[in-house]
């Protein structure tokens, strides 16, 4: 594969990544009655505060996911890749590139 193809393989690859995240929702935060694009309503306490009298918290969602599976997952798949660099380091001799 010549480097001329190579480079437009990832050109597209990287452009494609781009215009899908494109589409991706923001995070925007919104009233609990309020429609989209519609300021909420703002005051001078939070909700959640002391003298709050709605009894909301904030980020009161209970109890979270379990992360245990994540966690190990990703230090295996961490640990997988340490091993790979290290094993092609090894193959490649000392470990440094030859000079040019």
């Amino acid at each position: 594969m010549s480097v001329a193809r190579r480079t437009l393989l990832t050109a597209t690859a990287a452009g494609t990544l781009l215009a899908a995240l494109w589409f991706v929702p923001s995070a925007n935060a919104t009233g609990e009655n309020g429609a989209q694009g519609a300021p909420a309503a703002t005051s001078d306490r939070t909700a959640g505060s002391p003298g709050d009298a709605s009894g909301a918290l904030l980020a009161d969602t209970g109890p979270g996911p379990d992360t245990t599976p994540y966690l190990i997952g990703g230090t295996a798949l961490l640990g997988l890749g340490a091993g790979f660099v290290t094993y092609s380091v090894r193959r490649s001799g000392s470990g440094t590139r030859p000079a040019l």
